[in-house]
């Protein structure tokens, strides 16, 4: 877990192919996934470990495609594997690699930089070591947030790493605020949008505006009430604005976001009313039932789905309910608190969720899920069909399916013959 080698600063020049070569055997995403219940545990986890240290050393290679070709094989690692042990000691290594990546790297390696680092605390949970972490890489994602040169894409990649890992990580309430604030001085130029004369850099910025309303959101759901009072009076009666971008996905994380801060503002005062409220349902109503032609069908379908939910919020205080299975756990999502969460960090974690809400002590706490259920091979083993029996099973029904239709079809057979 000490520091590397010494090597050569970052350049793209003298990218060889032996450099290259390096990572071809290790970009196997499927190398990380089990084989079978009979491969030997120990031998497969000392094999895993020989090539994350492998990437974790090519994260410091010369050739910016190698770099970036190692980040992303240990994203895929730390989303589809719990690797507290072998990460805790190497954390440091990694946060100095992940620092370099930011600062040095172009917009690619930027992107699967952030993306690691979310990974990372994701990973360590929070604790110290946590903190720690954060008080490295916080100023760099704050810096190439604020950064107008950098990247449309590393800043939206950034911002949306600074308000999970200050979600994950940080207990100092000015940290918090601190950080909203740099996500605020984004999305709010958004609002101005109506009363931009040429609206170029608007539309060019919404991608970075909606990571960053996203990730502002997803903090605001960890603040004292009174802070949460402040926010809602400070934009409640500018979110409805967003909900006339051109943009989908802005559209959308707007009526989302007013959901969430109608469900927190009526949690902090059951007297809750919101003035311009015939206006806004009357907007959502159009929302959920836009009917444009000029617009894709599978947009319109995608937007009428979510803007009944979030008219629904608004008007009858509903949420529909949700169901999310993994392995023999059920959780249920109730709230669009627990939808926020729940997206953001399946947004990052992809495929691998499933597994992190089973074995990840950090999240199981967020969801309040508690400890993990421990399993031993017996009661898996039952659990799971055997692939001949689930065979068997179709079988018979298939049969039974088949001889039930002849039936019918015999009857109508003799109806027919009969007329």
């Amino acid at each position: 877990g000490g520091q590397p080698r010494n090597v050569q600063p970052f350049s793209d020049e003298d990218a060889s192919i032996e450099t290259m070569s390096h990572c071809s055997g290790f970009s196997d995403p499927a190398s990380f996934t089990e084989d079978g219940p009979e491969v030997d545990e120990e031998a497969t986890q000392e094999d895993l470990e020989y090539k994350l240290k492998g990437f974790i050393d090519l994260t410091l290679d010369k050739s910016a495609k190698t770099r970036q070709a190692a980040l992303e094989n240990l994203k895929s690692a730390f989303s589809s594997k719990i690797l507290y042990e072998f990460i805790m000691e190497r954390r440091m290594t990694l946060t100095d690699s992940i620092e370099r990546c930011i600062k040095k790297g172009k917009s690619d390696e930027q992107c699967a930089a952030a993306g690691l680092a979310c990974l990372l605390c994701v990973q360590m949970g929070s604790g110290i070591e946590s903190e720690e972490i954060f008080k490295t890489l916080g100023p760099v994602l704050k810096k190439i947030v604020c950064d107008g040169t950098a990247s449309i894409q590393a800043r939206q990649a950034c911002a949306t790493c600074l308000g999970i890992c200050c979600f994950i990580v940080t207990d100092d309430i000015t940290e918090l605020y601190s950080t909203m604030e740099c996500l605020e001085n984004i999305f709010t130029k958004a609002y101005q949008r109506d009363r931009d004369t040429n609206g170029v850099s608007s539309t060019h910025n919404t991608v970075l505006h909606i990571s960053a309303l996203l990730a502002w959101t997803l903090l605001l759901t960890i603040c004292p009430m009174n802070e949460v009072k402040k926010k809602i009076e400070m934009h409640l009666h500018k979110l409805p604005s967003l909900l006339s971008c051109d943009d989908l996905n802005m559209r959308i994380a707007a009526g989302e976001t007013l959901a969430l801060l109608f469900e927190l503002a009526r949690e902090t005062d059951a007297d809750f009313f919101y003035e311009d409220m015939e206006l806004l349902t009357e907007k959502l109503r159009a929302l959920a039932t836009d009917g444009n032609k000029h617009r894709a069908k599978v947009d319109k379908r995608k937007q009428r789905s979510v803007f009944r939910d979030v008219l629904r919020a608004v008007e009858e205080r509903d949420f529909p309910t949700e169901m999310v299975k993994f392995g023999p756990e059920r959780m249920y999502i109730d709230c669009w608190v627990k939808k926020q969460t729940y997206d953001t960090f399946k947004e990052i974690l992809g495929s691998g969720m499933q597994y992190h809400l089973q074995s990840n002590d950090f999240l199981r706490n967020v969801f309040e899920l508690g400890p993990p259920v421990m399993l031993d091979a017996a009661t898996l083993k039952t659990m799971k069909i055997p692939r001949f029996e689930r065979h068997l099973y179709n079988s018979a029904a298939f049969k039974a399916r088949t001889k039930a239709r002849s039936k019918c079809r015999d009857k109508r057979a003799d109806v027919g013959e009969f007329f």
